[in-house]
């Protein structure tokens, strides 16, 4: 397949300067833990747009709506920021609101069509190369862009991949910022639907630290409630329990062995008072459940997801203070080693995000893709399907499972690749 080659790179920044009041923002344990971690990196493929509309003219007005968009998303533009405690040699790190701007990269991808990135079963390796920051971690936001911005052009169509350092922001917050750089390019100007909030209240204060489609899902929550006697599960914990099952079973585990399946939970709507969808920043914290294979396989699905369903309960207002306090008494930022180790299903993205409602003007996107970042035996990543009602699944398996499951009828029965 063709390869990339590099057309122009441009700064970017918002065109007025915050407030002093919010030169600086401090960062809580939700967003702190992520230092370790990979940025977010996600992109959408477009139709290229009528021959009317030159590519330097779209090119232009993608660096000027994203200079109006990060009027808004400031925070964006900056860098993290650092002090030190001279008492004990800790260091606090923050976001520092200083301007320094979001690098856009104009590239091509010469020979390289649409279809070459739509039709292949496995995602092609130069889908990768759509999205700037490879092999950045968040800790070097210090002195790299908080979020980098990269147009890559097809033959005939146009990839948007945007990286953003997942300390400033979760996956609601990244596809709040894409939503809103889509509005206004479509000219919205800066008044969007939804304006980020960046308040942290009584909440937030400094720490130191050293496609399956719409109707199989609907039967497949009706088979899990049904099995487990509820109405309480949903269609989404279904799938994931279906998923579980089915990599389980064609990993070929002993019974004996342990198998986990680790799901972010989103804490806006479950802390008092709630916080509003548009905070820009990272809100979720890691939920896990432990199974035994053979417990795993043998027990029903609506057992499964059942398991999943009240391990989410379990996260609250009080769960979430508790996690800060003790946060801040012994802070430790994950580390992605730890999610490599053993038979783990890892879950990223959600199907909630409105990934295609993302249309900058030449009409919605045709498919969404993520980064190479943070790849790893068991990364599972949810999108919303292109077709309403469905849902895109990303899996990152090895070929001897994968393949085993693309030959068995549990899993191909209800999916199409």
């Amino acid at each position: 397949m063709g390869e990339i080659r590099f057309i122009s790179t441009a700064t970017v920044s918002q065109r007025r300067k915050p407030n002093e009041s919010t030169q600086r923002i401090d960062l809580n344990p939700w967003e702190l833990r992520y230092l370790l971690f990979v940025p977010i990196q996600k992109g959408v493929l477009f139709r290229k747009p009528t021959q009317d509309q030159q590519m330097t003219n779209i090119i232009h007005h993608l660096k000027t709506s994203l200079e109006r968009t990060l009027d808004l998303f400031y925070p964006l533009a900056g860098r993290l920021g650092t002090t030190v405690n001279g008492d004990d040699d800790t260091t606090c790190f923050f976001i520092d609101c200083n301007g320094a701007g979001v690098p856009f990269i104009h590239a091509s991808a010469d020979g390289v069509t649409v279809g070459d990135i739509l039709d292949p079963v496995y995602v092609p390796r130069i889908v990768y190369s759509f999205f700037p920051l490879n092999e950045t971690w968040n800790y070097h936001g210090v002195s790299e862009p908080l979020l980098a911005v990269q147009v890559t052009e097809l033959e005939d169509g146009i990839f948007i991949g945007c990286t953003m350092n997942h300390v400033v922001a979760d996956g609601t917050s990244f596809w709040h910022f894409f939503n809103s750089w889509s509005e206004i390019s479509r000219g919205s100007d800066i008044n969007i639907s939804q304006s980020p909030v960046f308040e942290r209240g009584l909440w937030w204060v400094p720490f130191i630290i050293t496609d399956p489609g719409e109707g199989f899902l609907a039967a497949l929550k009706a088979k899990a409630n049904a099995e487990k006697g509820t109405n309480q599960i949903s269609s989404l914990q279904a799938l994931l329990a279906h998923l579980w099952r089915s990599v389980t079973r064609n990993r070929r585990l002993r019974e004996d062995e342990e198998t986990v399946h680790a799901i972010p939970v989103g804490m806006r709507p479950r802390i008092d008072p709630p916080l509003p969808q548009q905070y820009l920043g990272a809100a979720i914290q890691g939920g896990r459940v432990k199974m035994k294979a053979g417990e795993l396989l043998e027990l029903s699905l609506g057992h499964t997801a059942w398991q999943i369903n009240q391990m989410i309960s379990t996260f609250t207002h009080i769960s979430a203070t508790n996690f800060f306090e003790s946060w801040a008494k012994n802070p430790k930022p994950m580390s992605p080693v730890i999610l490599t180790i053993g038979n783990v299903l890892l879950m990223r993205n959600s199907p909630r995000f409105n990934v295609y409602g993302t249309d900058f003007g030449w009409g919605r996107p045709v498919a969404v893709r993520s980064g190479g970042g943070n790849k790893f035996d068991g990364m599972i990543i949810i999108f919303e399907g292109s077709e309403e009602g469905s849902i895109d699944i990303e899996a990152c398996l090895s070929p001897a499972t994968l393949e085993s499951m693309v030959d068995g009828a549990e899993f191909m029965d209800v999916v199409s690749i």
